[in-house]
């Protein structure tokens, strides 16, 4: 995990601008940072470095003859890469040097075959390269200045530097400066009704396996991988195939992490799993106080005013600020919501599961600049690394083709009439249903905010900032944040252009 810069055909002799760029990405590297040229090329990139995979050797850029790479992510197939490529090529033990002898090998779709959470830019004397993947799980941004390009992990790298057009790469797209921007990668498109005489034990098990498949493959590490652990059933699910799979392994307990002010009803269940599983659990009580004085930094970090995801980074850098003094990396229950249908929202669609199936693959199209930017930009944040399982592509690619009908249910079709119950995720709760007492399985779903007490503590701490004597409406909290972070960029402007929104363009039910 890293941030990266990349300058190409922008003049930088003394090296001042890249210099200025990367200071700003200190945290998301704090184990090595390094500026390099190619020679021969018009091309400069630096690189900041926390360490996962290849510890001792994976410092980048990277370099083979006339091209240099800098990446940011885990490519979870490079052992699967390498022994195709041939081991002997390669000069260190990092994962991201698979990309660049993938790319040297001049496969069709090279950058298809590679499979993780990833940004890379990539130079030759003659090219640039950048591209993303397939969900947007690690950002990347483009910019122009004059003729030139750049490139950077966050969007502060460019604040207030003179460069123009500055946007994000989208997720499973690759930028190519002699062709343009194709896209490699989209969303398979969900299944909505299920055929007649369906399986539903069966669809549940094969979910199961490819749940176990995922967290095994993102928790593929140099160093010990923790797992934030909210006590709602996602992160519940993940905590729980991860304690599996160390005990299996004969590794010590994982480490689990959970926030929340005191009392709040996510320290409870996450501490009833964690004693289930039998996790070394960790916790952080937070106040109201602690939420004031850390909001500039979390909307600095977070690179947005949206409200919605300001509420719900609170508590996500706090747990960032936890795990991280116990682990370089953790699992999170990210994706689940917008691959089974777990939002409130999401119940509107129980007779309609066409637009559901469309919502649910619209809504996966736009995490890069919703959760995933919350996740990244908290845990990058405290210079600790997310991963994601609910997202590895082939449990996208199954999840999809799980009918949408499946995913969200009547509870109890005797009573429907009178009291409208569905149950969300269905089929990922039935899937799991073993893993968890049954109370904690079927408990209700709570935002993150919500569960561990953000929203009574963001009121107060509202007040505290504000001076105000009684609770601040939604339309001065929003404008709060717009302050906050006009006050920490030089060009807020830009900053607030690219924000996402959580309701953009939702399919109607």
């Amino acid at each position: 995990m890293c941030g990266f810069v990349c300058l190409w055909e922008i003049d930088d002799q003394g090296g001042a601008l890249i210099a200025a760029m990367l200071s700003r990405l200190g945290h998301r590297g704090p184990d090595a940072t390094e500026i390099a040229r190619l020679g021969g090329a018009p091309a400069v990139m630096g690189h900041c470095r926390l360490s996962i995979i290849g510890a001792e050797n994976g410092r980048q850029p990277i370099r083979a003859d006339e091209e240099m790479l800098v990446a940011n992510g885990e490519i979870y197939n490079h052992e699967d890469l390498r022994a195709i490529l041939g081991t002997e090529i390669f000069d260190t033990a990092s994962d991201s040097e698979t990309i660049l002898h993938l790319f040297r090998s001049g496969a069709q779709r090279w950058v298809s075959r590679l499979d993780g959470m990833f940004a890379f830019v990539l130079a030759t004397p003659d090219r640039i390269i950048a591209a993303r993947d397939p969900l947007g799980i690690k950002p990347l941004y483009m910019a122009r200045r004059g003729k030139g390009l750049a490139f950077a992990s966050e969007l502060k790298a460019f604040d207030g530097l003179g460069f123009d057009e500055i946007s994000a790469i989208r997720p499973g797209s690759l930028f190519d400066s002699r062709s343009g921007l194709r896209q490699w990668y989209r969303v398979p498109s969900g299944a909505a009704k299920a055929e007649p005489g369906i399986d539903v034990d069966a669809v549940a098990g094969e979910l199961r396996l490819g749940l176990e498949d995922a967290v095994a493959k993102w928790m593929v590490a140099d160093v010990e991988v923790g797992s934030f652990l909210s006590g709602g059933l996602d992160s519940s699910i993940i905590a729980a195939l991860a304690q599996k799979i160390r005990v299996n392994a004969g590794q010590g307990p994982l480490k689990t992490f959970a926030v929340g002010t005191a009392g709040s009803s996510d320290l409870v269940a996450a501490r009833r799993v964690a004693e289930h599983i039998g996790s070394d659990h960790h916790e952080l009580v937070f106040s109201a106080q602690d939420v004031a004085d850390n909001l500039p930094h979390v909307i600095y970090h977070l690179e947005s005013a949206d409200a919605d995801l300001v509420r719900s980074a609170v508590p996500t850098l706090f747990a960032a600020r936890l795990a991280r003094a116990h682990v370089k990396a953790v699992l999170t229950g990210e994706g689940a919501d917008e691959l089974f249908a777990g939002y409130a929202y999401h119940h509107g669609y129980v007779d309609e599961p066409r637009a559901l199936a469309d919502e649910l693959t619209r809504s996966l199209g736009t995490m890069h600049n919703i959760n995933l930017q919350r996740v990244d930009r908290m845990t990058m944040a405290e210079s600790l690394e997310a991963r994601t399982p609910f997202l590895d592509r082939d449990l996208i690619a199954f999840a999809q083709s799980v009918p949408a009908e499946l995913k969200l249910r009547r509870t109890d079709p005797e009573i429907v009439e009178s009291t409208g119950r569905t149950t969300e995720k269905w089929l990922l709760r039935k899937a799991c249903a073993d893993l968890l007492p049954d109370d904690l399985v079927w408990r209700k779903k709570a935002q993150f905010d919500e569960g561990s007490g953000t929203v009574d503590a963001l009121r107060q701490a509202l007040r505290i900032l504000t001076g105000a004597t009684c609770e601040v409406g939604q339309e001065r909290e929003a404008a709060l944040y717009r302050e906050i972070l006009k006050r920490r960029f030089r060009d807020p402007g830009m900053i607030l252009s690219q924000a996402g929104r959580w309701n953009a363009n939702r399919i109607a039910a």
